[in-house]
């Protein structure tokens, strides 16, 4: 999306979602959408205007109806169609006489209903284009705007909290609504909710793209079970990012990539849902895996913002909730700064004796009696140099059992050692608690930005948001994307593993040297010529897994041994095999020891191309092991994918074994990517399997060119 095009679909939401005016189409008293949406209004206190419209007159609590939106004579900026499916044709005709442009449609039986329906919603929406309407939905319950207090929202509404810095964007209405109830309960407001429902029209992408540009807004939350609009919706990710406003996502849905992809590994390694996972790495999307995360995390963003570089401190006074602490940083890849000197210094003048200056703080027992020490040992924490957030543990009073003159002094000492903090600083509650008018009132007093959400969701979204500042500085230094690589496909698809490696050496990967045989003879004359133990391995387009079908020999020495090699794998290939086309067997010299990796590119339909690293061999569907990013890759984000394996200790020399140099290992790699970008979008999938690494030695010994129907 262009910026004008972000700037028009912004003006265009801006109407729609902040209606002075609002029609109720199809409003009656007997319809509980009718009166859900009137009561929303009414919880809000919405101060426009509302014009009920009926075909048959009469009145809706009260108000006149008119007969038809054209009869309404008045401006109207957003339209509630509640008419059956077959009735939303001249619905829509009487909103384009009445000059009302944006519409919210509850009805259903469209998409969702299967291949009939999925037809009536392209009418539906090729009618509205053409009459220059703004849809929201069909199968949709509408929005809330908390910050101006208006609404169409066909649902229950809860009376709000005042308008907070936290977005709603959610396919699903009924979920949205329960988001808003969650956030409530938990003191957390918001500014908009939005439910696209089918999308017809406006989808969750054009909604974050509007809330990017939104000043109430910090943060967005977002529910999906699909993106209907991959460029729209990566284009609003990377504006967010731009500008530093996290986006936290819920995505439901995993499934196989391709089937175009089953004759490679990548395909079965990979799956949409984890290229989807590496699109959010990318683009710094903190995704999620709960409902409770999607808000907790979103609203933990919006009171933080990005972490300062360096690591995380955390305090408490207890020394359980201290081993939590690191136990759940270890679990989030997050470091606990050890403490500087100064700092260790400055806490010993404060704690007890029995206090120890470091990271996790226990600021000890000692501060029941005298509350300033938590204070105190605040200050002198929060100034460490390498500090980049803390995260501080107390409760805020939410009912008269908890809320004593105690609990309220540490609060008050807890605001005041974080009062000037240089990094970002929260407060969490022990486990997750509900937030009362007497735990606002508290918060408001101290200042503090306080979450109750408990330790466990706490630290996943400090996680979170460490990866997402550090995507964000990965940016600012112009280190976090690669650049695209020019499509310069060779004349000829290549087809055979002899035609891909000599494409990837070309391309700056460093290739184990292979030649092609057409007799033993020959054979025996390359082995002869290459010294040493070699390989053979049969030499056809129709044939992607060699050794399934016994064409492969390994450690032969000797031209002997290698005739009879040959000869025997021609004639137990040709026979398992018969409508094959050999072109040869290929002889290679037989590399022995070192660690084997898997390196694979596929192409997923939405997402583009993307790569895929792991350890490789048999151990590449063993294991299961790898990590993927979308293409292109930088050699630093090579070196970050290797860093997450499970299996990475082998690399840094295993049982005597020397050390991977992993910067080899990532400028190969990042040459397969470009490789694999420069074939074009008909390739489905190239594979180097394995990639041998034997110190500083790396080498690819066997590669597959996998393409669509038209490479």
């Amino acid at each position: 999306m262009t910026s004008s095009s972000s700037s028009s679909s912004s003006s265009s939401l801006h109407c729609f979602l902040h209606p002075k005016a609002i029609a109720f189409v199809g409003a009656t008293e007997r319809s509980v959408w009718s009166n859900a949406a009137l009561a929303s209004l009414r919880t809000l206190g919405y101060a426009g205007k509302l014009y009920p419209v009926n075909r048959r007159g009469g009145s809706f609590h009260g108000i006149a109806a008119a007969t038809s939106a054209e009869a309404i004579g008045e401006p109207v900026d957003t339209a509630l169609l509640m008419v059956p499916a077959d009735a939303l044709d001249d619905a829509l005709a009487d909103l384009q006489r009445a000059g009302i442009g944006n519409a919210v449609l509850l009805s259903s039986g469209f998409a969702e209903a299967g291949e009939e329906g999925r037809e009536r919603q392209h009418q539906l929406t090729a009618k509205a284009r053409s009459r220059g309407l703004r849809i929201l939905g069909p199968n949709c319950l509408g929005f809330v705007n908390y910050v101006d207090r208006s609404a169409v929202w066909t649902a229950s509404l809860r009376e709000p909290l005042p308008a907070g810095t936290l977005g709603i964007v959610s396919q699903s209405g009924a979920l949205a609504g329960q988001l808003s109830f969650m956030a409530q309960v938990h003191g957390i407001g918001l500014s908009r909710m939005v439910s696209t429902g089918n999308e017809s029209d406006i989808d969750i992408a054009e909604v974050i793209d509007y809330l990017v540009d939104d000043e109430h807004t910090r943060s967005i939350a977002v529910f999906a079970e699909t993106v209907r609009d991959p460029q729209r919706f990566a284009a609003a990710a990377e504006r967010a990012l731009a500008v530093a406003k996290p986006i936290v996502v819920l995505k439901m849905g995993s499934s196989e990539i391709t089937a175009q992809a089953a004759q490679a590994h990548t395909g079965s390694l990979v799956g949409d849902d984890r290229v989807f996972d590496a699109m959010c790495q990318r683009l710094g999307l903190m995704r999620v895996r709960s409902i409770e995360d999607l808000v907790f995390t979103a609203a933990f963003a919006s009171m933080t913002g990005p972490f300062a570089a360096g690591g995380l401190a955390a305090v408490s006074m207890s020394g359980g909730m201290c081993e939590i602490f690191a136990e759940r940083a270890e679990e989030e890849g997050l470091v606990l700064t050890p403490l500087a000197p100064t700092t260790e210094a400055a806490l010993r003048e404060v704690l007890p004796g029995y206090g120890t200056p470091q990271n996790p703080l226990d600021v000890t027992g000692a501060a029941m009696l005298q509350p300033e020490l938590f204070g105190h040992a605040l200050e002198a924490l929060v100034r460490d140099p390498a500090l980049g957030a803390a995260i501080v543990v107390a409760d805020v009073p939410n009912a008269p059992a908890n809320d004593t003159p105690l609990n309220r002094a540490v609060l008050a000492q807890v605001a005041r050692g974080l009062a000037a903090s240089p990094v970002p600083a929260i407060v969490c509650s022990h486990y997750v608690m509900q937030v009362s008018e007497r735990s606002r009132e508290l918060i408001a007093e101290t200042g503090i930005r306080h979450i109750a959400c408990g330790i466990h969701h706490a630290m996943s979204a400090a996680g979170a948001v460490h990866r997402w500042s550090e995507t964000l500085r990965r940016r600012q230094h112009s280190q976090g994307v690669a650049a695209a690589v020019p499509a310069a496909p060779p004349t000829q698809p290549l087809c055979s593993e002899r035609e891909t490696l000599e494409w990837l050496s070309q391309r700056g990967v460093p290739v184990v040297p292979v030649r092609l045989s057409r007799s033993a003879d020959e054979a025996a004359r390359f082995a002869e010529e290459i010294g040493g133990p070699v390989v053979l391995k049969i030499a056809s387009a129709q044939i992607a897994h060699k050794t399934e079908v016994g064409g492969v020999a390994l450690n032969l020495q000797g031209a002997d041994a290698v005739r009879a090699a040959w000869l025997a794998m021609d004639a137990r290939v040709r026979a398992a095999r018969p409508e094959a086309e050999i072109d040869g067997i290929l002889v290679a010299p037989m590399r022995q020891g070192g660690l084997e990796l898997f390196v694979g590119t596929v192409r997923d339909p939405q997402w583009g191309p993307a790569l895929a690293v792991g350890l490789g061999g048999i151990w590449v569907e063993a294991l299961r092991d790898t990590s993927l990013r979308l293409l292109p890759v930088t050699p630093a984000e090579v070196k970050d994918m290797l860093a997450e394996l499970r299996g990475a200790r082998l690399l840094d020399g295993w049982r005597g074994a020397p050390a991977a140099d992993r910067d080899a290992i990532a400028e190969a790699v990042a040459a397969i990517g470009n490789a694999a970008l420069a074939l074009g979008p008909e390739l489905v999938s190239l594979e180097v399997n394995p990639l041998r690494v034997d110190g500083r030695t790396v080498e690819a010994l066997d590669a597959l060119a996998v393409w669509g129907a038209a490479g």
